[in-house]
């Protein structure tokens, strides 16, 4: 009885993180101004461009991308950049920042933050790990590959690509 009931207080712990850190952080972050450029935005809305390589539904000022290694914008085009949980499902992060250093004055990066371990360790979907405690950063953290992480999804075929 014991184990369950630690079970289930694990579960629950691991759900409140990552609902701390992917939806009510995230959220506070994206309202707290207007994101000149909102890159893989998915279905939220930065009131500025709205990028991602897949339309997942309707924002306004949404802009189809084909490459995320090769942006279709201007050198310094924006102020303001959000990325919010994307770089950890990318091949190369590294490669991903410097295009938005090269498009945007000022990157805010949103990743997982180690406290946040569901997210962290979730190799169904990501492919690094960030070692940062912080969910809102201004310059890539260190990274790891995340471990299994490339033989899981490509046994399985990973549910995003990018």
């Amino acid at each position: 009885m014991g184990f369950i009931i630690a079970a289930i207080l694990i579960i629950v712990i691991l759900k409140l993180t990552n609902v701390l850190s992917y939806t009510l952080i995230k959220n506070s972050i994206m309202k707290s101004r207007k994101w000149d450029l909102n890159i893989c935005c998915g279905s939220t809305d930065g009131g500025g461009i709205n990028a991602d390589i897949i339309k997942h539904k309707d924002v306004s000022n949404f802009t189809l991308v084909d490459d995320i290694y090769n942006l279709p914008f201007e050198d310094r085009q924006f102020e303001n950049i959000i990325c919010s949980h994307t770089v950890e499902h990318i091949d190369d992060p590294d490669m991903f920042y410097s295009e938005l250093k090269r498009i945007g004055r000022h990157i805010t990066i949103l990743i997982p933050p180690l406290w946040d371990l569901s997210a962290v360790f979730n190799f169904l979907e990501h492919k690094w790990i960030f070692l940062s405690f912080r969910t809102k950063v201004y310059s890539l953290p260190n990274h790891v590959k995340l471990p299994f992480s490339r033989w899981y999804q490509e046994k399985f075929n990973q549910r995003i690509k990018a």
